[in-house]
């Protein structure tokens, strides 16, 4: 998988953080720890980075991404009880609006840190991934997806 060591670098950072934390604190609490934590392992990122949203080639808006890594990679935060299609969804369209070729939910609030890397089908690199745009994985073995 093209991204799979950042994305498992980043998914190990949120592991870290949510292993110290616990699950119950704010959104801005866990976005900060992993800022941290991500610094620590030499991931290049901006946090609350602004990006605009185009709809047939006209700007129609902006929207601010939690993380963007390595110039590739959207990660949204969520500290949630639990995580509903919606946030998926919500994801999802943040690649494709974005032209990302990936992303990453992760949410902090439940008892396990729960992630999900989500494809942009649309993206020229997802061609293989048409038929499977959406991918669940282990929290336990962050690699169970290669």
């Amino acid at each position: 998988m093209k991204y799979g060591d950042i994305t498992h670098k980043i998914i190990g950072c949120a592991m870290k953080v949510h292993s110290t934390l616990g699950n119950g604190f704010q959104e801005v609490i866990y976005q900060r720890a992993l800022a941290i934590e991500m610094t620590k392992q030499g991931l290049a990122f901006e946090r609350e980075m602004e990006m605009a949203i185009q709809y047939e080639g006209e700007h129609i808006g902006t929207r601010r991404v939690d993380f963007f890594v390595e110039g590739v990679i959207m990660v949204e935060i969520k500290a949630l009880i639990q995580l509903e299609d919606v946030h998926l969804a919500q994801a999802m369209n943040y690649c494709q609006a974005y032209n990302l070729p990936i992303g990453l939910l992760i949410n902090f609030g439940s008892k396990s840190l729960e992630y999900k890397r989500v494809y942009n089908v649309n993206h020229p690199e997802n061609k293989a991934y048409k038929k499977e745009s959406l991918k669940s994985t282990n929290p336990k073995k962050p690699n169970s997806d290669k």
